[in-house]
């Protein structure tokens, strides 16, 4: 097939090649992990097991029929038990198992999928309506696999050839379902929407993989088992590349590579600029597991624990939500492995592209409506709840709580209420938990970094959200990728509310830190340095590459520049300066 080049948004740096794997909406419903070879079979007779099990009962079923049933019944039956044992159902699932060593889950659906594709071209209606069959039998089957024990995912022993080089291409990939992808089956990810600060896009630049995403038509376009190149820096993705695209790709992938080894030797060197100043790196994480990369990384401790991700992936009800003790266990667990560094704790922040339950009714505008601290002060006993599973974990390491979207004294005023009850709550239980442990607020809306001093007043610390404040100053939807191009980190009015935040800050003596995608772009690094900012939180995998920054920068140097950046208020203006700071 002959190459072609798609354009898009660059979301996550490095150069991945590999096979793509079309995804569908519904291959995202289920669990997909890769099967080892020395258990294929084993995992093709799970699948063959599921099937035996749904024949015998359809035959029950049948069985069972009265008497006086509708002949339409029996001849329903009849037409599913057919299908199940068609060898497009019955065999060539297991063919996937064996070829692409897709779990059986993920192999059904794929065949279902093809399945589906080839009946929607069948002219004639009555046999197009029979493509709802076959959907109706693979569910009985799913059902049956999905109580079934599952292989678990084998892990990648260095050295093993059998090493997946798997690129995802989807329409759409959710934050939870990116969640799948953590044991590194997969080498990248290509979507046709998304911005370059969606939730989705941030996960991918947190797991450290190479993604574009707003490639419109990519998941049309690209077939599956294609060869693809993701060049992440600027967001292109060629198909079925030539051997000589191919051969500079992987030249430019192995000098990378090297770049990176090299970085790993300012892991132990203290993150001090040239002139003396000590500067505070921390990592944002998503789950207790991102924890060893954290410190791998060199982080002096977490700066963004984003709890929501406990919540997504579970029903929205609130039954099935992770209860006090599991919550508990997860704050614990990332407190222990941090090894005495602080850890700080954002509250749920739900709402906009992250739901808890996507099949809900959302609102008109989401990131406008009941979101974040909004949500958990709607909802009390959730919130109690959680307030209560990080106080607990403060017994066991430095914690600090943060909540986010704060706009208002009153939301500032009842948080502060309802930890001071989650505390009393916890006397009362007879459980032990940090008594002086600090909150701070997010600033991520315009009205927060304007009424600034109200916070600095309540607060123990303050924590830039870059992301939603960059979109509501804007008016710009970070997950739409029809705007995506006006989301302008160095526009005039966001720098003005960053450098306020800054200021009062250190005015009132509290820390400021920005925990947004702007601090780990080190293309910003020596521009928030000379805005004041001597805290910076960001994904494991950027951290030593700001370090680097960091490292080479004078702020005696820097700081006079970044005055005169600060007093202009023209786009290409500021855009030239900030490039010129990289040389200074």
């Amino acid at each position: 097939m002959a190459s072609f080049t798609l354009h898009g948004i660059p979301v996550s740096r490095g150069i991945s090649i590999g096979r793509a794997h079309l995804l569908t909406p519904a291959a995202l419903d289920v669990k997909h992990y890769l099967v080892p070879e020395e258990q294929l079979e084993k995992e093709v007779q799970r699948l063959q097991d599921a099937l035996a099990e749904v024949h015998r009962g359809l035959q029950a079923l049948w069985t069972d029929l009265p008497k006086d049933a509708p002949t339409e019944l029996g001849a329903f039956i009849d037409v599913h038990a057919l299908i199940l044992s068609d060898p497009m159902i019955s065999e060539a699932p297991l063919d996937i198992i064996r070829t692409r060593h897709y779990n059986a889950e993920w192999a059904l659906v794929t065949q279902i999928d093809e399945l589906s594709a080839q009946f929607d071209e069948i002219e004639d209606e009555y046999l197009r309506e029979r493509k709802a069959d076959i959907q109706q039998v693979a569910e009985r089957v799913l059902k049956v696999l999905m109580g079934s024990a599952q292989l678990a995912p084998a892990p990648r022993a260095a050295g093993d050839e059998f090493q997946p080089q798997m690129i995802v291409v989807a329409h759409d990939i959710s934050p939870a379902d990116m969640l799948q992808f953590r044991d590194r089956s997969f080498i990248g990810f290509v979507t046709d929407v998304g911005g370059q600060n969606s939730h989705t896009a941030i996960v991918a630049r947190s797991l450290d993989i190479p993604a574009a995403v707003g490639m419109s038509q990519a998941s049309s376009l690209i077939e599956q088992d294609d060869w693809v190149i993701i060049d992440g820096d600027a967001g292109v993705v060629i198909a079925n590349p030539s051997p000589l695209v191919l051969e500079q790709y992987r030249a430019r992938q192995a000098a990378m590579l090297k770049a990176r080894k090299k970085l790993l030797k300012l892991k132990k060197t203290p993150a001090i600029t040239r002139d003396g100043t000590a500067i505070t790196l921390l990592a944002n994480i998503e789950l207790p597991d991102d924890c060893p990369g954290a410190l791998e990384s060199g982080a002096e401790g977490v700066g963004l624990f984003r709890s929501e991700f406990l919540f997504m992936g579970r029903s929205g009800h609130m039954h099935t939500l992770p209860d006090e003790d599991q919550q508990f266990e997860q704050y614990r667990k990332a407190v222990v492995a941090m090894k005495g560094r602080p850890v700080t704790i954002r509250t749920l922040d739900i709402g906009a592209d992250k739901p808890l339950d996507p099949t809900e009714h959302t609102a008109l505008n989401p990131a406008l409506g009941l979101r974040a601290i909004r949500y958990c002060l709607a909802e009390p006993q959730l919130f109690l709840t959680q307030l209560r599973a990080i106080l607990r974990a403060s017994a066991f390491g430095k914690v600090r709580i943060l909540i986010p979207m704060l706009a208002h004294a009153f939301e500032i005023d009842q948080s502060l209420a309802m930890i001071e009850q989650a505390k009393a709550q916890l006397r009362e239980a007879g459980h032990k938990y940090d008594s002086a442990v600090e909150v701070g607020a997010m600033i991520e809306i315009p009205a927060a970094a304007l009424a600034v001093p109200m916070f600095v007043r309540r607060m123990d610390f303050l924590s830039i959200g870059t992301n939603d404040l960059i979109q509501y100053t804007l008016a710009i939807d970070r997950v739409d990728y029809e705007v995506a191009h006006l989301y302008n980190p160095l526009h005039p009015a966001i720098l003005q509310l960053i450098a306020m935040t800054i200021a009062a800050g250190k005015k009132a003596g509290i820390d400021v830190a920005v925990c947004g995608e702007m601090a780990g772009d080190t293309k910003l690094t020596r521009l928030l340095l000379g805005m004041g900012l001597r805290e910076f939180s960001m994904h494991p995998a950027q951290l030593l590459s700001v370090k680097q920054e960091i490292l080479n920068c004078d702020l005696g140097t820097i700081t006079p520049h970044t005055r005169k950046i600060m007093r202009s208020m023209e786009p290409n203006a500021i855009a030239e300066a900030v490039a010129q700071l990289q040389t200074i």
